[in-house]
């Protein structure tokens, strides 16, 4: 589940990770009410306006705009609140801006020169550890970085019998090219940080950039943090940070009723059980001409309840030609699926698209007889060339 910046930096502030202070606001004069009690608590008329949404490259899109007063304040929010903001990981579509953070200026003068880190903390499923990538060059560009002179960005790999150790806060510290007082609130950065991941079972925590103030404080300006679902129920505090407005409605609503949905871009709509039968459908779709219009798994225990769910969040994609049900039989009975497709087709009246039912294991046999003495526009196949067949039949 990805959260916001501004709910991604109360987690860090809450397990001692210095941040960029800011102010949540829903319209302008919230806004400007930020940016004046941030001048009450630091001093400085300057302050940042970020759009807050489900995506990176907010700068380059215009989504982060420096105000130095408050009637820029009041110009550069009002600009960018209700603005639909394209960036790289939003698509061409962008995403609508409802609220902006305020944050404070951290690039302020001072005995030494601002530095920009990237540091990111992950699993890297292939070794089966956590890791830390950290990079000098943070900053807007980490991704051409990356791209173009792969040397710069290092990587710090986390032994999970002992968990991060000193040395290794240090050696990071060390590589980043830092001395004195920055060397030092930066290994506390990376303990802190490294516990924060740690502690809210995160799939991933991306601070860019970590800065290095001009009094060589080491503070996070940006988190981008996305927390695993599936530990959620340990944090029903985390569960009620999610934002529903900055996902796809169909997939919210798929959530709903306890489907793992993800909208594809194709002309067939897949109805399956189990993520790994559900990609090798979308493989068999692809074979057979079409394109998949979605990932749909209905877990382990379909029903007419979530088959009809499943019916109405795929057929309210119009780009749908055909549906494919792939079910196979072993926690749940073959014939009892294809009584739940039978029961939801009828309960939704007639179904504009041809359904291709493919049943296998548990009482397969019956789940056939059923779905073929219906008497509804339904295909039945056993043998997944057969599916794919019926696919290419109903699309020539």
């Amino acid at each position: 589940m990805n959260i916001h910046e501004y709910q991604g930096k109360a987690i860090l502030k809450s397990y001692g990770v210095r941040v960029q202070e800011g102010i949540l606001a829903e319209n302008v004069e919230q806004a400007v009410a930020a940016a004046q009690k941030l001048k009450e608590d630091f001093g400085s008329d300057w302050v940042v306006v970020k759009a807050q949404i489900h995506a990176g490259g907010r700068g380059k899109g215009g989504g982060v705009k420096l105000a130095k007063n408050l009637d820029e304040v009041k110009e550069k929010a009002g600009a960018i609140l209700g603005m639909q903001l394209i960036t790289k990981q939003t698509g061409p579509e962008g995403k609508k801006v409802n609220k902006v953070l305020i944050a404070q200026d951290v690039y302020y003068p001072g005995p030494s020169e601002t530095k920009e880190f990237y540091m990111s903390v992950l699993m890297d499923r292939a070794k089966g550890r956590n890791v830390i990538i950290y990079s000098t060059e943070g900053g807007m560009d980490i991704e051409e970085v990356a791209e173009k002179t792969p040397e710069e960005i290092h990587t710090e790999e986390i032994d999970p019998k002992v968990g991060l150790q000193g040395f290794q806060a240090r050696k990071i510290a060390f590589n980043l090219g830092l001395s004195g007082d920055a060397f030092k609130d930066m290994v506390k950065f990376i303990t802190a940080l490294y516990k924060a991941y740690d502690a809210t079972d995160s799939s991933q925590f991306e601070i860019n950039p970590v800065l290095k103030t001009s009094d060589n404080k080491i503070l996070a300006v940006d988190a981008k943090v996305t927390l695993d679902d599936n530990a959620l129920y340990r944090h029903p505090d985390f569960a009620a940070m999610r934002d529903t407005a900055e996902e796809d409605p169909m997939e919210v609503e798929a959530s709903e009723s306890n489907l793992n949905y993800v909208k594809l871009d194709g002309n067939v709509g897949c109805m399956v059980n189990g993520a790994g039968l559900a990609m090798a459908t979308m493989d068999i779709i692809k074979i057979a001409g079409g394109e998949p219009a979605n990932f749909l798994d209905v877990g382990g225990t379909a029903n007419a309840q979530t088959v009809k769910a499943a019916f109405g969040i795929i057929l309210k994609d119009p780009n749908v030609k055909a549906i494919l049900i792939n079910i196979f039989g072993g926690i749940v009975r073959c014939d009892r699926v294809a009584q739940g497709v039978i029961d939801a087709y009828k309960e939704m009246g007639d179904i504009p698209v041809p359904i291709i039912v493919r049943l296998q294991g548990t009482n397969a046999v019956e789940a056939k007889k059923l779905i073929d003495e219906s008497g509804l526009k339904v295909f039945s196949a056993i043998l997944l060339k057969e599916a794919a067949d019926r696919v290419k039949e109903v699309l020539a």
